[in-house]
């Protein structure tokens, strides 16, 4: 007997955070209406979906990244010192790497382009940046921005003060602020990360991944079951209407048909396309205007932060040791950090990330010990002049790794690119010098696809211009009832990290769904089916 049912009113595939997403609001606002989604990778974490940061044993915490690495499993990843600035393709933990096309002749192309294949996907690895999108990132179209970002604030539990006792924040900030912020309206000025993280009562760090979006609200649903390991290759359709998917289970491999009134895609911005193109559902903007943001770093040394350390200790009457090398870990946030933000703005088109001791891509420091908290990584994430013909391509007469359409992607920086990239390695040499003394000759620049930001694959758009994939609400234009999210929907380039935002427009869709569930009659199906 197939574990999986044979109709419900949504499908959902992939439980990355705007699937997740798409699941808790309808958990909410069509309590009685039946959710199956389709997860192609393994569960890595307990309760399904939660943040790998979170598992205290580093053995299950390696595991749980490998797991979820997919056919590159077992791969070198970016983990080991100098493979980011040795300009080694590597993935980073928790990842994998597109095998190939992902360079054409003659392109730039996307040689770091990255997936995830796991429940929760790359949301059990991220960093959990949410800053919000400032002047041209954001959707004019959509008078109602704001309240959908206020909601998936409350979705991913977004907060600003979960790293206020770290050392040095306050001064990181201070320091930054005098350097960028003049002419700057408030709302942009140098200011503290908002992370959807939080600390317990007990003190401990909690990173958000897609458990916490779900909910107790999803979980406690009767009628939403998640299943892993399970690929949907294709959408239904019926009269040019969503119908259900064909899904094939990987544990055993046979193939089955679920039918549903609405099918949200969530698979990630390059396999959301792969999925519509396999199902027949090509419209012209189909991959097209595909961007990434080029990113920078560089690290610095706070000036004076023995001096300082010791001042503050005294007034605290604190006390505190020095840190190793050792303990600069690439991509993690310890207790240690502090994360800050320099917001984008259309005059300074990029968005800065700078993340204390051990938060930087790259390793910091190897020669002796620091001051807790006093290496800072600094990150600047420039915004991708929107073209055309930068976009993800499909073969149907080559297949990938799980026998969907094989991708292709091409993708050309532009002499704006260049110019900004440019600026950026500036103007992150003179933040770098306004915290302190800067580490190393000159900042580097990551490998495009790097940043895991993809964003355009399904753009969304006011009107049926031929220009996008989908409306305002996220359904597909030329196929009603098919749905699809994601940081692909994202229309405008930005700079910032885009998973709020991305959360925010699966708000939306889902809420559009939920009145239209609201107005019909459930969907029967044989509930001996569903496995829980």
């Amino acid at each position: 007997m197939s574990r999986y049912p044979e109709a419900v009113d949504v499908v959902i595939v992939g439980s990355g955070p705007t699937g997740a997403a798409y699941a808790r609001i309808l958990s909410e606002e069509a309590p009685g209406s039946t959710l199956a989604l389709f997860e192609v990778g393994p569960t890595v974490s307990s309760p399904p979906g939660a943040h790998v940061k979170n598992i205290e044993d580093p053995v299950d915490r390696a595991d749980a990244q490998e797991r979820s690495e997919g056919p590159g499993a077992g791969s070198e990843t970016v983990s080991s010192p100098g493979a980011v600035t040795a300009g080694q393709r590597r993935g980073r933990p928790g990842t994998y790497l597109l095998d190939e096309g992902y360079q054409a002749p003659g392109e730039d192309g996307m040689p770091v382009a990255a997936f995830s294949s796991n429940v929760g996907g790359m949301g059990a690895h991220w960093t959990g940046a949410c800053p919000r999108p400032g002047d041209s990132e954001r959707i004019a179209f959509l008078p109602d921005l704001d309240d959908l970002l206020d909601e998936a604030d409350r979705l991913l539990a977004v907060t600003t003060d979960a790293f206020d006792n770290a050392p040095f924040t306050a001064l990181v900030r201070e320091r930054l602020a005098a350097a960028v912020d003049d002419g700057r309206p408030v709302a942009r000025r140098v200011q503290r990360m908002p992370l959807a993280v939080h600390r317990r009562d007990d003190g401990r760090l909690v990173w958000s991944g897609s458990d916490v979006v779900f909910g107790d609200e999803t979980r406690a649903n009767p009628h939403f079951t998640l299943y892993d390991e399970s690929l949907v290759t294709r959408v239904l359709l019926a009269d040019g209407r969503a119908a259900g998917v064909e899904v094939r289970d990987r544990r055993t491999g046979d193939l089955h048909t679920v039918r549903a009134r609405f099918v949200v895609v969530a698979a990630d911005a390059l396999r959301t396309p792969q999925v519509l193109w396999a199902s027949g559902i090509r419209p012209t903007a189909l991959g097209r205007m595909l961007n990434d943001q080029t990113q920078v770093v560089y690290a610095t040394r706070i000036r004076d932060a023995a001096e300082v350390a010791a001042a503050e200790r005294a007034a605290e009457g604190a006390t505190g040791g020095s840190v190793g090398a050792d303990e600069i870990i690439d991509g993690a946030i310890s207790e240690r950090s502090g994360v800050s933000w320099v917001p984008f703005t259309d005059a300074v088109p990029f968005h800065g990330q700078v993340m204390q001791l051990d938060a930087s891509p790259i390793p910091l420091a190897d020669d002796d010990p620091v001051v807790p908290g006093s290496i800072v990584g600094l990150g600047l994430f420039c915004a991708k002049d929107l073209q055309w013909d930068d976009r993800v391509a499909f073969a149907d007469d080559e297949l990938d790794w799980y026998g969907m359409p094989a991708m292709r992607l091409h993708y050309t920086l532009t002499d704006r690119d260049r110019a900004v990239v440019e600026r950026a390695q500036a103007e992150i040499v003179e933040l770098a010098k306004a915290v302190g003394d800067p580490i190393g000759d000159r900042p580097f620049t990551m490998p495009l696809g790097a940043s895991l930001h993809y964003q355009g694959s399904v753009r969304m758009g006011e009107t049926d211009d031929g220009r996008s994939v989908c409306s305002p609400d996220s359904e597909v234009w030329e196929a009603p009832g098919v749905f699809v999210a994601g940081n692909g929907v994202i229309p405008t380039a930005t700079a910032c990290n885009p998973t709020l935002t991305s959360v925010a427009l699966a708000v939306k869709g889902a809420r559009r769904i939920a009145r239209e569930l609201s107005d019909a009659e459930p969907l029967l199906m044989q509930q001996t089916n569903i496995s829980v």
